[in-house]
């Protein structure tokens, strides 16, 4: 138990990692479907499709896999009850985003950083045994809900970890949020960009990736400012916020 253990660390952690074959990212301004409600046959002209790392790939998509890395997903509370120490505190409670009902995970130290990729390591790893193509680790900056408890260079080394077990992997890593940093120095070659067109941030991103930039907007006004602005070069989709199977979509 205790050699597996260390092998697996070692996948993630040695230089080893920088070896390997660059996966290839989304292609360029190819349309999205966002899917993390639930999963829907795609529409004809979806290319790029983000589901949940628990949901199926669909079938001749280049597909996204959905990896909450940085919070907790608001109905998996009972797992990490069982990891108390891994769930950032602030005077005995759980710090939490309370936007979405997820609590900050604890990646202060090296040693819950592995800790932690005890657990979000097998899931990278099942995406990439059910077919997915990449992988987007969520809420990268959640330093920035901390209370200044998490520190930008903390994150950085735990993004930089989960990005060389992706590639290690065969799966390509997108930065999801902090638009202000260029991943790439960190090992992403893709953004995920929920509205950054209504705060102003998909040239951000397109400064660090390019065309490689999947974008989701989910006011109306938002879409077509982005559309105007980004429609010709990135892959942009209207959704609702629930993100329903059946909700609404569009495409510039």
């Amino acid at each position: 138990m205790i050699a597996a253990l260390a092998l697996s660390l070692a996948l993630v952690l040695t230089p080893a990692a920088a070896t390997a074959a660059v996966p290839s990212p989304p292609p360029g301004g190819a349309d999205v479907d966002y899917q993390l409600g639930g999963a829907i046959t795609p529409a004809a002209n979806v290319e790029v499709v983000v589901r949940d790392r628990r949901a199926r790939p669909a079938a001749g998509r280049y597909n996204v896999c959905y990896v909450n890395a940085f919070q907790t997903q608001p109905d998996e509370a009972a797992l990490w009850r069982k990891h108390p120490d891994l769930v950032l505190r602030r005077g005995g409670r759980p710090v939490e985003d309370s936007a979405w009902g997820e609590w900050l995970l604890d990646i202060r130290s090296t040693v819950k950083r592995q800790r932690l990729m005890r657990i979000i390591g097998p899931w990278i790893d099942r995406c990439a045994r059910d077919g997915y193509d990449a992988v987007e680790y969520d809420n990268l900056d959640s330093f920035s809900r901390s209370g200044g408890l998490i520190r930008t260079a903390q994150t950085k080394a735990f993004a930089r970890v989960l990005a060389q077990r992706a590639r290690l992997r065969g799966l390509a890593a997108g930065q999801k949020n902090w638009a202000e940093l260029d991943g790439r120095s960190l090992g992403f070659t893709f953004a995920v960009a929920e509205e950054c067109g209504r705060y102003d941030e998909c040239g951000d991103y397109v400064a660090s990736y390019g065309s490689r930039v999947l974008v989701i907007e989910y006011r109306g006004a938002d879409f077509r400012r982005a559309c105007a602005a980004w429609g010709a070069r990135l892959g942009i989709v209207l959704r609702d916020r629930a993100l329903a199977p059946r909700g609404p979509r569009a495409w510039c």
